[in-house]
């Protein structure tokens, strides 16, 4: 009714304002949703080729996943059980004075300890041989280049450098030549570092050596120090800090010799002055 009472012209001019917007713009197919998202760019060849060539992930079954889970649940608890048995035949090797706690870390701890304490004790025990041997020797004066010859080959500590850095065990230990500043062997496993040190005893060498130690990163964790005459064993363990430029077993060898040096070095000029 409405449209009955606009004239032809005003219906003429309703109709074509209301379809503007269709005129303006292509109309869509049917059934199509293209209009209603933004054009997307066609896939190119290679990419196709990509998308077809993927395999859809193959799922294991609940079976296989339980049996896989069960043998690794197996597994750990054998490894835990032998680790506990280790621990126990650890610890009751081991005086009660070394172990405070029954946890896991006390009892590595305390062995460490243990094993230190035993490693000082072989060493006191190979200088005072060395010492009687060396009396021994020099009560004999049937031959005194025999003699020296024993001594020499008798070296103390030398059971206890296996593939030593620095060496002076082809020389004299009372010389004082630069070849001869020490016997030097480092073993590194990750962070640790386990240092063997044969030299001549030096007045303050075990404070110079710790402040040289701290100065490149290196903290001291234990120390066992044997004295026999002029010659002094250090074994030390020492941790690698952050900050310490020393990358391998040899840096750190090069390292402790450049101190002993030094140290050497001072002590050859006080005697002079």
């Amino acid at each position: 009714m409405a449209l009955e009472a606009l004239s032809s012209n005003e219906l003429l001019n309703f109709i074509m304002f209301d379809t503007t917007p269709f005129n303006e713009a292509s109309p869509p197919e049917l059934g199509s949703c293209s209009s209603m998202s933004p054009p997307q760019p066609p896939e190119t060849a290679a990419q196709w080729r990509k998308k077809r060539r993927r395999r859809p992930k193959v799922c294991k079954n609940k079976e296989e996943a339980e049996n896989q889970r069960m043998t690794h649940i197996a597994v750990e608890r054998n490894r835990r059980k032998q680790m506990n048995e280790h621990l126990a035949v650890l610890r009751s090797l081991m005086p009660e004075s070394y172990v405070q706690r029954g946890d896991q870390a006390s009892i590595v701890g305390g062995a460490i300890e243990f094993v230190k304490e035993l490693e000082h004790i072989v060493q006191s025990l190979e200088a005072k041989k060395y010492a009687l041997l060396d009396k021994k020797n020099a009560t004999n004066d049937e031959n005194e280049n025999q003699t020296q010859t024993q001594t020499q080959n008798n070296s103390p500590f030398t059971q206890f450098f296996a593939y030593p850095q620095f060496s002076q065990l082809s020389n004299k230990y009372t010389s004082q030549t630069s070849a001869a500043i020490a016997d030097i062997e480092v073993t590194l496993i990750e962070t640790h570092a386990s240092i063997r040190v044969l030299s001549r005893r030096r007045l303050r060498q075990l404070s110079k050596l710790v402040a040289s130690f701290q100065s490149i990163f290196l903290t001291i964790l234990h120390l066992n120090i044997t004295t026999l005459e002029s010659l002094v064993l250090y074994s030390i363990s020492a941790k690698v800090e952050e900050g310490c430029q020393l990358n391998s077993a040899d840096d750190i060898a090069g390292a402790v010799h450049h101190m002993l040096r030094i140290i050497e070095e001072e002590a050859i000029l006080g005697c002079h002055n």
